[in-house]
C-alpha cells in the first residue's frame, strides 16, 4: 500500500531562490552539521498511488519551517521535478518500474532496489530515504547498504519521525560528499606527485668522476614540479654536460613546456648537439610548444671536458654559474656577450666561451629564484652579489655538496621572511683532483 500525498500548490519564485541556494550550500565540503539559516527544506517524494496524501498535517524543520512537499508518480516525473532546490527524495519501495503509468500499472515491475539504484544515479547529490512496511526490514537495511541515507516503516511514520529523518538524511549526505570530495583530493593530490616526481630528472653520469648534488622548490602551492628544470648526463667521448632553465611564468603551462624543453635538451645532448646548435634547435622546440609567443626561457649550458679541467659556457639570458676553488673566494662564471632567452628574437646566436676550471673545483648551477628573493621587511634583494657573500660564507663553515645547497636555500627562505615566491632550482657539480 502507497503512502499518500497532498498536491501542493506551486513554490513562488522568490522561496525557490532561497531553497536553490540553500541546497547549492547544503552541497559544499562544509561542516557536516552546519545549517543554512532560513531556508526551509523541500522534499520530493516518489510514489505511485494517486488516491490519496500523508498522514500527517504538516511537517516541520528544526527552525519550524514548514517543509515543502512534491510528488511524483514515477521515475520520469521525478527526473522533471528534481530541481536543485530539492534536498531530499522519500521513495516507496513498492514503487513499479520506470514502465508505470499514470494509473499505477503493475505490467513492468522491476525489483524494487533496481528502482532505488535507478533514482541514485538520476540524483546522485541528493539525500534519499525509503519508505517500506515494517516485514520488509531485511530489504529497508539492503536499501541502506545500496545507498539510501536511512528507511521508514509506514506503520510508524508521523510529522515528527518524518522532519527528523529528513534533516538527517540531508547532514548525512552533506558529510558523505564532503568525505568523497576529501578523498578524491587526496588520491588526486598522490597521483599528481607520483606524476611529478617522474618527470623530475634522474643524471645520467654513470663513469664520471664528478660529484652531482641538486635542491628543487616550486613556487606553487602544494606542487612537486615548476617552471625550472635542470639536467645532467654524460656523453660517450666522457663529456659532462649540465644544463639549468627557467620558464617564465609559475602555473602547470609552464612547468610542462620546462620538462619539454628539459627531455629535449637531454636527446639533443646524447645526439651530439652542443653549444649554439642545442639552443637554436631547443628555440625551435619552445616556439612550438609554448601556449603563448609571450613564453620565454633562459637556460644556462655547460659542457665538462673529459679530464674535468675545462668547460665550455653558454649563457641564454640566464644568470651566470658561481665557481668555487680551494683557497680562493667563490665567484661568478665571466657572463659577457650572453646571447638572449630562448623564444625572444627569431635567429638568434648564443656564443660558448671557453672557462678554465683547475684541479678541484665546485660550479653551482641556479636559477634566478634564488636570487631574488627579499631582504627583510624593505624592496631590497638578496642578488647575485648577495648569493656569493652568503656561499662563501657558508664555505667558510665547511659546507659542500647537499649541506651546502640545503644551507643556501634554507637562509634565502630565511631572509625573504618566508617562502620563496618563485620556483628555486640549483644544481652543484663538484671535482676533487687526486
Amino acid at each position: 500500500m502507497a503512502v499518500p500525498v497532498p498536491r501542493q500548490r506551486e513554490t513562488p519564485a522568490t522561496e525557490s531562490a532561497q531553497a536553490a541556494q540553500a541546497v547549492l550550500a547544503a552541497q559544499l565540503p562544509a561542516a557536516p552539521h552546519a545549517t543554512t539559516p532560513q531556508a526551509s527544506l523541500t522534499l520530493l517524494v516518489i510514489e505511485d498511488d494517486p488516491a490519496g496524501g500523508l498522514t500527517v498535517p504538516e511537517i516541520l524543520d528544526a527552525d519550524r519551517h514548514r517543509i515543502r512537499l512534491r510528488t511524483a508518480r514515477n521515475l520520469t516525473e521525478a527526473a522533471r521535478l528534481l530541481t536543485h532546490d530539492v534536498h531530499c527524495i522519500l521513495l516507496d519501495l513498492s514503487l513499479s518500474g520506470t514502465g508505470s503509468t499514470a494509473g499505477g500499472s503493475r505490467t513492468a515491475v522491476v525489483d524494487e532496489l533496481a528502482t532505488l539504484r535507478e533514482v541514485l544515479r538520476i540524483a546522485p547529490g541528493h539525500a534519499v530515504l525509503v519508505l517500506t512496511a515494517e516485514a520488509d526490514a531485511e530489504r529497508a537495511a539492503e536499501a541502506v547498504r545500496v545507498g539510501a541515507q536511512d528507511f521508514l516503516f509506514r506503520d510508524e511514520l508521523d510529522g515528527r519521525l518524518l522532519s527528523r529523518a529528513i534533516r538527517y538524511a540531508v547532514e548525512r549526505k552533506r558529510a558523505d560528499i564532503a568525505q568523497y570530495k576529501l578523498a578524491e583530493s587526496k588520491l588526486r593530490a598522490q597521483e599528481n606527485a607520483r606524476l611529478e616526481r617522474g618527470l623530475l630528472p634522474n643524471p645520467l653520469l654513470e663513469g664520471s668522476d664528478l660529484r652531482f648534488a641538486a635542491r628543487y622548490r616550486p613556487g606553487r602551492s602544494r606542487a612537486l614540479l615548476g617552471g625550472d628544470f635542470y639536467d645532467t648526463v654524460r656523453t660517450p667521448d666522457g663529456t659532462v654536460h649540465a644544463m639549468i632553465g627557467d620558464v617564465c611564468g609559475h602555473g602547470p603551462d609552464e612547468a610542462a613546456l620546462g620538462v619539454e624543453l628539459r627531455i629535449a635538451w637531454r636527446a639533443l645532448t646524447l645526439a651530439g648537439l652542443c653549444g649554439d646548435d642545442l639552443l637554436a634547435t631547443l628555440q625551435e622546440v619552445l616556439e612550438v610548444e609554448r601556449p603563448c609567443e609571450e613564453i620565454f626561457a633562459t637556460l644556462c649550458t655547460v659542457d665538462i671536458s673529459p679530464d674535468g679541467r675545462r668547460a665550455g659556457l653558454c649563457l641564454a639570458g640566464h644568470p651566470a654559474p658561481l665557481i668555487s676553488r680551494p683557497g680562493r673566494r667563490a665567484q661568478l662564471l665571466p657572463y659577457e656577450n650572453s646571447g638572449p632567452a630562448l623564444g625572444l628574437l627569431p635567429k638568434a646566436r648564443w656564443p660558448r666561451r671557453q672557462v678554465e676550471l683547475g684541479g678541484t673545483w665546485s660550479l653551482m648551477l641556479y636559477t634566478d629564484g634564488l636570487i631574488e628573493g627579499r631582504i627583510g621587511d624593505g624592496k631590497e634583494r638578496l642578488g647575485q652579489d648577495g648569493m656569493v657573500e652568503m656561499i662563501n660564507r657558508h664555505l667558510d663553515e665547511g659546507l659542500s655538496g647537499e649541506g651546502l645547497l640545503e644551507a643556501s636555500v634554507t637562509e634565502a627562505r630565511r631572509l625573504n621572511g618566508g617562502e620563496l615566491t618563485d620556483d628555486v632550482a640549483v644544481v652543484l657539480l663538484s671535482r676533487a683532483e687526486g
